[in-house]
């Protein structure tokens, strides 16, 4: 966690949100003491995609469960 004056804040606060990384704390002083605290958010900067976006990727050539009889043994 670093500390930053308010004074400090005031003068390049948008230098100091885009330094920092996700969970990163900045404790803001007044007077030698902490009187607020800055945390990143922990969140991902870019949203999952949404479901189906990858219909279509992907074809199943056939349903073939012979490759299974190799397993058997090991299979309950």
């Amino acid at each position: 966690m670093s500390t930053v004056t308010l004074q400090e804040a005031q003068a390049d606060l948008t230098g100091i949100v885009r330094r920092l990384n996700a969970g990163d704390e900045v404790a803001l002083t007044e007077g030698g003491r902490v009187v607020a605290r800055i945390v990143a958010d922990r969140r991902a900067a870019t949203p999952r995609p949404g479901p189906g976006l990858g219909k279509g990727m992907m074809t199943i050539v056939a349903d073939d469960d012979d490759h299974l009889e190799d397993f058997a043994e090991s299979m309950p």
